[in-house]
């Protein structure tokens, strides 16, 4: 092995700096966001995904506990090979009626499903120029990458950018518009409308990642999309489990020759284990529940509410006030670092540091995700205990951007 100790070295050198540490938690059934950890007893967590606390929510346990007992623990293969449960077939089911769309395919995350799903609809259409957000997801642009087709990267939300790049391309050539509807680490919505109204000038089909408002936004919570009324007008819409849903998995939703053609294609689909039954038979009921109460969003929406406006009387800078993710721009690796591990020891409450990769270097952020769970007393508190720790580590203080705009 010797050979091997100078590239040792150095790769050690090179993760020193972006090392993760990772906070081991022990969610507290039924009293989430409380959960347990090994060093810091008790906490609150201000970071999940699980924004509308479906992950605990009654019905999804019940239909996760009687699908164990039906089924059992695992799938028992892939999707083409033995592993189809009528539980799968079922939430695409219920996920193509959710958005309106002919067909849906089930991935295992929402990872697989961008890069499974882009890497076959952009790479087996013939010389397919694809229109890319600047800062779409990482599985965005490692579908798109796979897929070898031709990438036009437009700047963030940036429609006169994406409309003269459209126009650079020769008329006749088929295009694909990709974009998120809610940024993940800013938090702030793309001009769907503008989006729309480009690809239907330049004839182009559209692809658009609901990760973060699927549940959260729109009639029933199918998304921004239909919250603006305009669904149909995107050919394929991508969204998670793991967050509205509070469960694990992504899918893909859209005509049935795309989706057909995603079934017979897509590596990340077809070469691997499919998801437990009880696991999709608990995101069915999540769904299910979602498409029918307004309850969580409502919450949701009056939490983030409450947040934006506490933070902003504090002056303590955020990226945008248009949705739940609210992104704390702290500005400092280490300083977010500090920031993060002085909320946990002196208040117990959790909030991850986001740094690089994830976020650009010098825009690193604490992503704070209040929840339809979180009780506004709750929000209260998170805010004054930010507030404390902000001016003890003498961190920046200033307004929101002019241009943006409130949450609806």
């Amino acid at each position: 092995m010797s050979e091997y100790m100078d590239f040792f070295a150095r790769l050690a050198e090179e993760t020193a700096e972006r090392k993760r540490e990772f906070l081991q938690l022990g969610r507290v059934a039924g009293r989430f966001p409380a959960a347990g950890t090994t060093h810091h007893g008790e906490i609150a967590v201000w970071c999940s995904n699980d924004y509308l606390g479906m992950g605990q929510h009654p019905k999804v346990l019940a239909a996760m506990k009687d699908a164990v007992d039906e089924y059992g623990a695992g799938s028992g293969g892939s999707r083409n090979i033995g592993g189809t449960n009528h539980c799968h077939v079922a939430l695409e089911e219920e996920l193509a009626a959710l958005h309106g769309k002919e067909d849906a395919v089930l991935f295992t995350s929402g990872y697989s499903a961008n890069e499974g799903a882009l890497s076959v609809l952009a790479g087996r259409i013939d010389d397919c120029a694809v229109f890319s957000d600047q800062l779409n997801h990482a599985s965005i642009i490692d579908g798109l990458r796979h897929s070898g087709a031709e990438k036009f990267i437009y700047r963030h939300n940036d429609c006169a950018h994406l409309e003269e790049l459209l126009a650079s391309v020769d008329a006749g050539r088929p295009k694909l518009v990709v974009t998120e509807s809610v940024h993940s680490m800013r938090g702030d919505v793309a001009p769907l409308a503008r989006i729309a109204d480009l690809a239907r000038r330049y004839d182009a089909v559209t692809f658009l990642d609901e990760v973060h408002a699927v549940g959260m936004y729109g009639p029933q919570g199918a998304g921004i999309a239909a919250r603006e009324g305009i669904a149909s007008s995107f050919t394929l819409v991508m969204g998670t489990l793991a967050k509205g849903f509070g469960m694990t998995g992504g899918y893909v939703a859209g005509p049935t020759v795309l989706m057909d053609a995603v079934r017979a294609f897509a590596r990340s689909f077809i070469f691997t284990t499919a998801l437990p039954p009880a696991v999709a038979a608990g995101a069915l009921a999540a769904v299910r529940h979602l498409r029918g109460s307004e309850q969580e969003r409502e919450r949701l929406a009056v939490n983030a509410r409450l947040l934006h406006g506490l933070l902003r009387e504090r002056g303590i800078p955020f990226l945008s006030d248009r949705t739940h993710i609210v992104s704390v721009l702290v500005g400092e690796d280490r300083l977010c670092k500090r920031m993060s591990a002085r909320l946990l020891e002196g208040y117990g409450i959790y909030v991850q540091a986001v740094n690089a990769p994830s976020v650009p270097a010098g825009e690193e952020i604490l992503r704070v995700a209040p929840s339809a769970v979180h009780e506004p007393a709750a929000v209260r508190e998170f805010a004054a205990a930010l507030d404390t720790v902000w001016s003890e580590l003498k961190a920046p203080r200033g307004s929101l951007p002019r241009e943006v705009a409130r949450l609806p």
